[in-house]
């Protein structure tokens, strides 16, 4: 969640921090702050809200320094205000920090330090941090040996930056559970908590591990565990440009990336369809032909946008692999007993590759002996570094919290597993062949769907003043029914859902009258009869129909009040393009809801706390 960043070089860190700031700011916006060293002290300056309330502060309270630290907040522990705003200090305000993630154990620590005189001034579990810090400091250590003291003694999860007013120049870094990467530069140097924050100035970064912390001063750097035994770590190369995360004269980030779709979903495949064979390459499984045919079973973990996507491999899979499919929402699946036998495989699917949830159940999973694959879009997260094979999605950074394109492209990469996974297991070539040609044709099928951004305008128009929607679909388009119905509610608060259309008379039909406007997954299908009979029931009930069809079916028009059209292709791909008029109306309502798209209430882009 919340974002990060710090600086240590030769040249004024505030622009450098603020810049940094913006661009996290997707990670967190309930606040802000930032810390530098100037004038033999620590200079603090925090303000509720966003980082434009920050910047209004600053004009009121400058300050200057060579290095320093700054933070956009996601609130757990302590409502949104000034008080509660990172960074956090000691009572000398000689320690600083800031910090993302959850101490658990905060309220025992706090309780015994208060016991040995430390007053404490917000709601926080973070300000713990700062006074253990203090509290080792006093006892003679040095900065880096304090942190980690204080570290050994906390429970839960960190990634956090930390100043002392003593060692001017010196930044100790450190992660568990909640990413922090250090880059590297001339003479400069910067800790964040994404690449996002510091691309503008280095490419070249590492990523820690859990348990381990970076120190940094003018002099140079050194990596090392939280017991101070040094670590050697490799520096990687950034293989993306600073233009991937501006928004290029679209209004949001959201709407970029919907409309980035045809290239994401290029990339995805690229390189991996062999159109002449109809298989699928995908070499980073680390599975050969022989292990690939032993699966006898598959779970699939994530959590929200990522979650349906595999609802929808579930239902590719199934079919055309011939495998049982189980898809399990990441956050329940370590608090039971999931069975988990030498057949399973078990994938995990996050954009981040850092999600809590996520990153636990997969180490559950391979605690218990299962291998695991990751589906991630972000190169050296800690899924993809931890997980025994996978596949990048390459849909390039997405910056809009409500996820878009990286959800067509991580269908992309499960319709390109089950091809894989279908060939090797008796799926005839010349069906192997035409999803390999449909999978090929998807880009262009993609940006015939986006030509309905007008259509998709007018509708929004006339329903963004509604309360309440239901979204309705059958096999594959159930999950895309999930999908449009999420989207509604992260970024316009409307309340949506999403059922299977025949579940609808099975409870919610009482809620259709007048005022509710359903919408509809009907394209040609094997279900297209049945839903056109459930298009019907509504109609019968005065709803206001909206359908998302196949191009040409004019039978529709006649039970509809709106229709959205989409290509059509194959039904296992036919979801990528499907959802693609339900995005662009849930961005539609929220702009005309007058509503925060980029930064919805209450909502982040990585969540790494539980």
């Amino acid at each position: 969640m919340c974002g990060i960043v710090g600086y240590v070089g030769h040249r004024d860190c505030l622009p450098i921090l603020i810049e940094g700031l913006k661009r996290l700011e997707y990670r967190g916006y309930d606040s802000a702050g930032v810390a530098l060293h100037g004038d033999g002290a620590l200079q603090v300056v925090k303000a509720a809200g966003k980082i434009r309330q920050l910047e209004a502060k600053l004009l009121e309270h400058p300050v200057k320094g060579r290095f320093g630290i700054a933070h956009t907040r996601w609130a757990t522990h302590g409502e949104p205000n000034d008080t509660n705003a990172h960074p956090h200090t000691d009572e000398a305000r000689q320690v600083a920090l800031v910090h993302n993630g959850i101490i658990e154990n905060f309220a025992t620590l706090k309780s015994a330090l208060i016991a040995e005189g430390h007053v404490f001034t917000t709601d926080t579990d973070t300000e713990v941090l700062a006074h253990l810090i203090e509290k080792y400091l006093k006892r003679g250590s040095k900065l880096e040996r304090a942190v980690g003291a204080a570290l050994r003694d906390v429970e839960g999860t960190y990634g956090l930056v930390v100043m002392c007013a003593t060692e001017p120049g010196v930044l100790v870094g450190a992660r568990n559970g909640s990413p922090m990467v250090l880059g590297i530069a001339d003479g400069e140097y910067y800790l964040a908590s994404d690449v996002a924050a510091i691309i503008e100035h280095t490419r070249q970064v590492i990523y820690l591990d859990d348990g381990e912390m970076a120190v940094l001063s003018p002099d140079g750097f050194h990596t090392a565990t939280i017991s101070h035994e040094l670590v050697e770590k490799a520096v990687h190369d950034v293989d993306w440009d600073l233009s991937q995360i501006e928004k290029s004269g679209y209004e949001h980030f959201m709407l970029k990336e919907i409309m980035e779709q045809p290239d994401a979903v290029r990339n995805a495949s690229r390189g991996r369809i062999l159109l002449e064979e109809g298989l699928a390459r995908l070499g980073g499984l680390n599975l050969n032909d022989e292990q690939l045919r032993d699966i006898r079973r598959i779970i699939i973990l994530g959590c929200g946008t990522s979650w349906h996507a595999g609802l929808i491999g579930e239902y590719m899979l199934e079919e055309f692999a011939r495998i049982p499919v189980e898809v399990e929402y990441a956050s329940e699946f370590r608090y039971r007993n999931p069975v988990l036998d030498e057949g399973t495989l078990v994938l995990v699917i996050s954009q981040s590759g850092e999600t809590i949830d996520t990153l636990a159940a997969m180490r559950e999973a391979r605690r218990r002996g299962a291998r695991v694959l990751g589906v991630v879009n972000v190169v050296g997260s800690t899924i993809a570094r931890e997980s025994d094979g996978g596949v990048y999605i390459h849909a390039g950074p997405e910056i809009g919290v409500a996820s878009t394109k990286a959800f067509t492209s991580q269908v992309t990469v499960l319709a390109l597993l089950t091809l894989l996974l279908g060939r090797v297991r008796g799926l005839s070539r010349d069906y192997g062949i035409e999803i390999a040609r449909e999978l090929h044709a998807l880009p262009g099928k993609i940006e015939k769907a986006l030509q309905a951004r007008d259509a998709v305008r007018r509708i929004a128009e006339l329903y963004g003043r509604h309360d309440n929607f239901i979204y309705l679909g059958r096999g594959f388009h159930f999950p895309v029914a999930l999908e449009g119905a999420l989207k509604l509610k992260e970024i316009s608060y409307i309340h949506a859902e999403g059922y299977p259309a025949a579940e609808m008379k099975h409870g919610p039909i009482a809620l259709i009258d007048e005022n509710m406007p359903v919408v509809f997954i009907c394209t040609r299908d094997s279900a297209y009869e049945k839903v056109m009979s459930n298009m019907m029931e509504v109609r019968a009930r005065k709803g206001r129909i909206i359908a998302v069809a196949t191009e040409g079916d004019h039978e529709v028009q006649t039970r509809a009040d709106h229709v959205l059209y989409v290509p059509a292709t194959i039904p296992m791909l036919q979801p990528i393009l499907s959802v693609i008029p339900l995005q662009l109306l849930a961005y539609d309502i929220a702009v005309a809801r007058g509503c925060d798209v980029d930064q919805p209430r209450n909502l982040a882009k990585s969540v790494t706390v539980e």
